[in-house]
């Protein structure tokens, strides 16, 4: 009772200490089977955790799994932009169906509830969590090898609750070049090791461009310094993606399973070994 789910200040020796109690769980619908569960984090917003997320389930459903997406962003949803999706969610008794992409990925986000696509979802963080929690209870997902997470930017109420709620297999830290990568990486593993979720690696965005006469990799940015930081903390970085047009034409204009998904290949590699 008056838990605020802040078990590092916490004195308590409750069974939920750390996140992990079995009873904070919720059920995922009967008419479901999700194998594992990946969510794609970063410690601030504006990193691409959206097309990271997008690239890497287009990379295994190409490789001939299983996959959907789980829009968690709910106050700033891009999944469904990404993908094209004009089509709204329906429902029956028995539960909500996603909607399909145009090569048959599973994909629930607000966006595919709302009316209208613009409009604001001006809700507090628990209806949020609470909406979050349904997409895991009340959606018909089906039987799927891989479910990957967008989560919204930071650590607050909405990864609590998809940490706490969902049975989390392992996270992706997507990052920035810029100087501040230190602390976007540090606030986003400490949280994830606060709950006792494996991360499974880091992904940089918008890493360089490349010269389109010489092929030359620029660093935009500044040079980065990620693979000191990773090794601070024992990780490793699984992919680096570059600024780049196509890249980003496939996301505005939602055709996003054309895109090359190399960048993340070394990311999708390991997470299929997780299987």
């Amino acid at each position: 009772m008056g838990c605020s789910h802040d078990c590092s200040s916490c004195a308590s020796n409750c069974k939920g200490k750390g996140g992990q109690s079995e009873n904070m769980k919720v059920e995922l619908n009967a008419h479901s089977n999700v194998k594992r569960v990946i969510g794609i984090i970063s410690g601030k917003g504006g990193v691409g955790k959206s097309l990271v997320t997008s690239l890497l389930a287009v990379s295994m459903q190409r490789k001939g799994f299983e996959v959907a997406v789980m829009d968690a962003d709910i106050t700033g949803p891009s999944i469904p932009k990404m993908f094209g999706l004009k089509d709204k969610a329906v429902g029956t008794e028995d539960g909500l169906y996603p909607v399909k992409t145009k090569t048959g990925i599973d994909v629930m986000s607000i966006n595919l509830l709302l009316e209208d696509e613009t409009d604001p979802v001006v809700w507090r963080g628990p209806v949020i969590g609470g909406a979050i929690t349904q997409f895991w209870t009340d959606v018909i997902w089906g039987n799927k090898d891989f479910m990957f997470v967008d989560m919204p930017p930071g650590t607050g109420d909405v990864a609590l609750t998809v940490f706490q709620s969902l049975p989390v297999d392992g996270i992706i830290v997507v990052t920035s070049p810029q100087d501040l990568v230190s602390m976007i990486v540090g606030k986003a593993v400490k949280m994830a090791r606060l709950m006792n979720i494996p991360i499974i690696g880091l992904v940089e965005n918008m890493s360089y461009i490349k010269c389109p006469d010489c092929g030359k990799e620029i660093p935009v940015f500044g040079e980065s310094h990620l693979s000191d930081v990773a090794a601070s903390y024992g990780l490793e970085v699984l992919g680096r993606i570059p600024l780049d047009q196509k890249l980003s034409g496939a996301s505005d204009k939602g055709v996003i399973e054309l895109a090359d998904t190399t960048p993340v290949e070394d990311a999708a590699g390991k997470i299929e070994k997780m299987l």
